[in-house]
């Protein structure tokens, strides 16, 4: 065992308990900072250990736990951003100091729907229809049935595969050949009690049970494999009016994902433990994304408001979610990873979060929907006892997209040419196995924003190919371009990560590189090795005016 991995006997703690005890939240912060900045002599006690195993030794399969949090800022994760971040994440940081913190990972867009589908399937959403935006909770499914997505490749090795939460990648819902009942909005033409097609059942998911996209996306129900669960039979509001379940409440949705999740985990622990059949669940929460809705027992918790409050019950929901791995005996064989979608959401009130010392993006520039680096460098956890050596770091430069290369390296599958386009597997890093340390995971990653604009990250520079924020933060780029701005903007992230000293006209040699880099990319439709592949549609790597997105959030 390593010297340096925390006791399986702790407790995972509540922030309820914790909150009144200031000494137990310092010590959290101080075991995941310290955790981090792991020592050389820890390190060489977990090599020691890994060398000793017998060679040749087929290690059983992991068990897979992906935590998707919806629009949770690095600066969110009090041990990510202990000096401005204000919201205790006791759960979080427990799981930071008993593994290995990504200081440099990225959503592949800074909004929902591009993120998750690059999540399973390990290619840019740029590449497909939807090139700006999101999809609705009706709009028809982006992944098509033959395309290979991680739950698919995990069930060809025997894995029991899960999807619990927010889907938000399209379903085919059947419409009433009648249309609409009289009286009644556009929203009811589909048949409600009728199957759902092309969701996570086809797309390799065992069981599925969630919602079809966002929680402020009629309709508002929830649906177990292909089915709503219940007759959507009046109409609800949250943001958006729609068909709704007569007992379906917001503030009801998280904690019922979180005990389906541990459900999920307890059923089925028995042939998991054994290896006959290891778990794959990924878990998309749906917080602390609109609606902000802590439940009664949490508001007033934080002291910084709903926002904070909704955080940290979403901290809660990831420890319980953990201690159900421990009461199954599942935690020494299980690899668990807690990561966002996209940064913060203007929506929680940054404004105010930050007179109260709160930044939700830390030190970074921007939120969810831009281009900077608030919009989509994210917090990305990783905990895989006996394998990872705790409290350890990586700065490697890793996209969620790399789940589906890590899981093939995992199994010992090889992805075909057609599938995981712009998925490299982060495994060696994770396992500390890389002949050169510091050589990349991937040559570069290519970032995608709301209304459609291009960057690409390599090394310690960035491109972003628009004159703004590319989103929602000020200046967008329409006004960006009335101030004069330079069309492009180039940042050395090493010197200046609250990217606020565009060289651009400094180093046009390094523009022209990341130009072409990006260029080179989206016309061999992959950034992988391997044979060129097909775009879905023609994609346009500059755009003239920010167009308006698909569905908004």
């Amino acid at each position: 065992m390593s010297a340096a991995r925390p006791s399986n006997t702790a407790i995972w703690l509540r922030p309820q308990a914790a909150l009144g005890r200031h000494v137990i939240m310092k010590t959290l912060q101080a075991i995941c900072v310290a955790g981090v900045l792991m020592t050389g002599a820890a390190l060489s006690a977990y090599a020691a250990h890994a060398a000793s195993q017998p060679a040749g030794q087929e290690q059983p399969k992991p068990n897979i736990v992906f935590i998707l949090a919806d629009d949770l800022g690095y600066g969110d994760v009090q041990c990510l951003n202990p000096q401005r971040g204000k919201i205790p994440t006791p759960n979080l940081d427990r799981l930071a100091a008993a593994g290995m913190v990504f200081t440099d990972a990225h959503s592949a867009s800074s909004v929902c729907t591009p993120t998750r589908y690059g999540i399973l399937t390990g290619r840019y959403c740029w590449r497909t229809r939807l090139q700006s935006g999101v999809l609705t909770g009706e709009s028809k499914p982006l992944i098509p049935p033959q395309r290979l997505t991680v739950a698919k490749l995990l069930a060809r090795h025997g894995y029991r595969t899960a999807c619990v939460g927010k889907w938000h990648l399209g379903l085919e819902m059947p419409e009433l050949p009648e249309g609409p009942p009289a009286g009644r909005s556009q929203a009811w033409r589909f048949d409600y009690a009728g199957q759902l097609r092309g969701g996570p059942t086809a797309l390799g998911f065992d069981w599925f049970f969630g919602i079809s996209a966002s929680l402020d996306m009629w309709p508002f129900a929830f649906i177990e494999n292909d089915r709503f669960t219940v007759p959507l039979t009046v109409e609800k509001q949250w943001l958006r009016r729609g068909p709704a379940a007569a007992d379906f409440e917001a503030v009801d949705v998280l904690p019922t994902l979180a005990s389906k999740a541990a459900d999920f985990i307890a059923r089925h622990a028995a042939d998991a433990a054994t290896g006959r059949r290891p778990l794959f669940l990924y878990l998309a929460l749906t917080a602390p994304h609109t609606p902000i809705v802590p439940s009664q027992q949490w508001r007033g918790r934080s002291g910084l408001g709903d926002y904070a409050d909704f955080v940290m019950q979403t901290d809660d929901a990831v420890g319980q979610v953990v201690t159900a791995l421990e009461k199954a005996g599942l935690e020494r064989n299980t690899l668990v990873i807690v990561t966002s979608d996209n940064g913060c959401s203007p929506a929680a009130g940054i404004e105010q979060l930050e007179k109260l010392g709160h930044y939700p993006s830390g030190p970074l520039r921007g939120y969810k929907a831009d281009i900077w680096e608030g919009g989509h460098r994210v917090p990305f956890i990783v905990r895989w006892p006996e394998r990872v050596p705790a409290g350890s770091r990586s700065n490697q430069l890793v996209c969620l997209n790399d789940l589906l290369a890590t899981c093939a390296e995992l199994v010992g599958d090889k992805l075909p040419d057609d599938a995981g386009e712009d998925s490299f597997s982060f495994l060696p890093a994770l396992l500390q196995r890389q002949p050169d340390p510091a050589r990349p995971v991937r040559e570069a990653v290519v970032l995608h924003s709301i209304h459609g604009r291009f960057a690409i990250r390599q090394g310690k520079w960035v491109l972003a190919l628009c004159p703004g924020s590319g989103g929602w933060s000020r200046p967008r780029d329409e006004e960006a371009a009335k101030k004069g701005l330079p069309p492009v903007q180039l940042y050395d992230l090493e010197a200046d990560i609250g990217q606020q000293h565009n060289l651009a006209d400094k180093h046009p040699q390094v523009v022209t590189q990341l130009r072409s880099l990006l260029e080179k990319y989206v016309a061999d439709g992959r950034s992988t090795p391997g044979k060129p592949q097909r775009n879905d549609v023609p994609v346009e790597i500059e755009k003239a005016n920010a167009p308006k997105p698909v569905g908004g959030r």
